[in-house]
This record gives structure tokens, sequence and C-alpha cells, in this order.
């Protein structure tokens, strides 16, 4: 901490009333809790998106993580069938850095949409993305049953999905 982050944790405590301690003590833990999966020895490869997604570009930048090093920390000894694909890896690397070409990169990735984002756009692009490809799928291939809604993990359409409700 430089001199003026102490004067901003003092100007905190006394606006809140509180000690400068209390500001400190707030800021560990709130950051805690967001890193959680990182400082647990058995959290690796998928079970690592949300706390890049959510954290990944303030977190990348301030600790000056690469994709190489990303890599290491996200997908070192995990797995293949948890590990996280390295264009994946990349393109978080690279939305904490050069978000133009984390654009294009994520355009050619995710076919789904072809337009032009604006950062806000691109950071829940990305989001939905990883969450879609690594925490609510498999979410959703350990609890669905395999032979009634294969036809929903195939992208049927409504009226299908509507009528073998019916049935």
């Amino acid at each position: 901490m430089n001199s003026t982050d102490v004067r901003k944790v003092k100007k905190l405590a006394s606006r809140l009333g509180v000690r400068d301690s209390d500001v400190i003590r707030f800021a560990v833990k709130s950051m805690l809790a967001r890193l959680g999966p990182l400082y647990d020895p058995e959290a690796h490869g998928r079970n690592l998106v949300p706390v890049f997604v959510e954290s990944g570009a303030e977190l990348l930048r301030f600790f000056e993580i690469d994709a190489s090093r990303l890599e290491a920390i996200i997908n070192g000894g995990v797995d293949i069938e948890r590990r996280v694909e390295r264009d994946d890896i990349a393109l978080l690397a690279l939305t904490g850095s050069q978000e133009p070409y984390a654009a294009l990169k994520l355009s050619e990735l995710d076919r789904t949409e072809r337009r032009e984002r604006s950062p806000a756009e691109l950071s829940e692009s990305l989001r939905q993305y990883l969450y879609a490809k690594y925490v609510y799928r498999v979410i959703a291939d350990s609890h669905l049953p395999r032979e009634p809604n294969l036809r929903l993990a195939t992208g049927s359409e409504p009226q299908e999905l509507a009528e073998g409700l019916k049935a």
C-alpha cells in the first residue's frame, strides 16, 4: 500500500465511522471470498473458471499473469475431462489487456453472435460463453437423465420441446 491508499482507507473509515483496521479487514475478507477457489488445493480446471471470469481482468493485470502462467494455474495437474481449453485460457488472458483482440477471438470461438461488442458487452459475452461451456454444462450433465431429455441437449425447437413435454 502506498500513502494514497492509506489516505483513502482513513477517509473511508472516517466516513463509515469505523477503524482503519475494519476497512482493511473488510477488503481482505472480500478478496478472499472472491478468490476462494484459488486457495483451495482441490480446485483445478473448470472449477476455476468462475474465479477468472469474475475477477480475471483485474486479477491478471494486478499480478501480471500471462496466458502461459494462467494455464499452469488452471490446468496444472488436472485430468483431461476437467481441463480448460488453451484457446479459452488465451481469451481470458486477453480480456485483461487487449480487449479488441479478445472480442475478435471470442467471435471466432463463439459463433452464435456476429456483431461488434462494447467492453461491457464483451465481458458479459465472455461470461456467458465460458459459463455455458464449463460451468452450466457440467451441472446439466450431472443432473439430467440421459434418454428422455436428449432432445434438449441437441437444441430442439421450442415447438418440438412443448410436444415432447405433453407426451
